[in-house]
């Protein structure tokens, strides 16, 4: 199952390589979706006086489109006024399929893969609906993400090596993306985010005195060897003349001088690193004695929690080091693990928070889902109940209006 902590990055925007291209575009006009094949033309009036019998003159049928008759696009889900469409859905467990492949990361049996692929599936309409919600209710808030989508953009032209954004633009384009759609996904992910903070995570507290108790309850897994927990800014220089070295070089004491100036180095590494965790802030992970070469083990493991090195030249460029954690051998002390004891009662204590409230938004939605999909949700992930394909009665929900599945009913006017 998808970590419900972690819903807010499903739609963020990965670099140009990771994205899944779309169909080819289409150069007809788009088509409002729908769910049902257009009506038929109405019968002839019953009560109309029958022609003058003779024989019809041949009429030149008019040219039939090629979408005449058929379903442009599928819709599979209503979220309020929002809908969720077949190709969404297709394209989110395609995604899923990925996303699993990537964190088994080739220590997964084919059936643990499968396994994990089925279940991150299952919930793909379920994660879908709950994206929608989450954005829905930003706007609610009046929350604005237009910074940080500025932000996130230039990292990912940053990590694509483009020297702007109109650069990326293209380099999207030429995918056959959609730039807005492309700068839409992102603001999604980073509207979930501001939700999930502000109405889950700013009321979840971990009390010093579990922390302690967890502790005390598990010494045994913080008895451990000397080892140090690192992340890194590298720059790379490899290809490049002695003058581009140069300006390399002045980008790394920039970067350091940065963060020895109050900046936080995880920030500066996404924006800075050329490493392959530089969208993680650098984190490199933990290395006991012996997993490092000789030079740079003599240099870690004599500093302390939260020391940088200098800029440091290596064969493949600049390298910059802080050491996050240094860990004695032994067990270590509470000061040692606190923030790693928080952060896991804090990860326990998301979930269902999240799961929760998520059910508290369908309750104050109209949320209704095509027959033939299933949608996991609530609590204890039960299948909420299918709607049949022409309800009899929209329920009312505060401050939203009236929706059915397959449209207005005859009559309506609307607002």
């Amino acid at each position: 199952m998808r970590n419900l902590a972690m819903i807010a990055a499903l739609f963020i925007a990965m670099p140009l390589a990771a994205q899944e291209p779309p169909p080819a575009p289409q150069t007809q006009k788009p088509v409002k979706p729908t769910l049902e094949k257009p009506d038929e033309a109405p019968p002839a009036n019953a009560d109309a006086p029958a022609p003058a019998a003779k024989k019809p003159a041949p009429v030149k049928k008019p040219p039939v489109s090629a979408t005449e008759g058929k379903v442009i696009e599928e819709i599979v889900a209503r979220v309020n006024n929002e809908v969720i469409t077949r190709s969404e859905l297709e394209h989110s467990k395609v995604t899923a399929e990925e996303d699993a492949k990537a964190d088994c990361q080739n220590r997964c049996t084919p059936e643990q893969l499968k396994q994990l692929t089925d279940d991150r599936q299952k919930n793909a309409l379920r994660d879908l609906i709950d994206q929608s919600l989450l954005v829905q209710r930003a706007k609610d808030m009046s929350i604005s993400v237009e910074p940080d989508v500025i932000k996130q953009l230039d990292q990912i032209r940053i990590e694509n090596k483009l020297e702007s954004l109109e650069a990326l633009e293209k380099a999207v384009e030429s995918q056959g993306l959609n730039w807005e759609d492309f700068k839409n996904n992102i603001r999604n992910g980073l509207l979930t985010k501001k939700v999930i903070g502000s109405e889950v995570g700013s009321h979840i507290n971990v009390p010093k005195e579990e922390i302690q108790k967890y502790y005390d309850e598990h010494k045994a897994e913080f008895v451990r060897p000397e080892q140090v927990a690192l992340r890194s800014i590298e720059i790379n220089t490899a290809g490049k003349d002695a003058t581009e070295t140069a300006e390399l070089k002045k980008k790394a004491d920039t970067a350091l001088k940065r963060i020895q100036d109050g900046e936080d180095f995880g920030e500066i590494a996404k924006r800075y690193s050329d490493g392959a965790t530089a969208k993680q802030g650098g984190y490199l992970g933990q290395y006991k004695r012996g997993e490092l070469s000789k030079g740079l083990e003599d240099t870690v493991f004599k500093m302390k929690r939260n020391d940088l090195t200098e800029v440091m030249e290596t064969k493949q460029g600049f390298l910059i080091m802080q050491i996050l954690e240094h860990y004695d051998e032994g067990e270590q002390s509470l000061a040692k693990v606190e923030n790693e004891i928080n952060e896991k009662l804090y990860s326990q204590r998301m979930e269902p928070a999240l799961r929760e409230y998520l059910k508290t938004l369908r309750e104050q939605s109209y949320v209704v889902i095509k027959p033939g999909y299933q949608d996991a949700a609530g609590g204890s992930n039960s299948e909420i109940q299918e709607v049949s394909a022409t309800p009899e009665v929209t329920k009312t929900k505060k401050g939203h209006k009236k929706f059915l599945l397959f449209g207005k009913r005859p009559g309506d006017s609307g607002d």
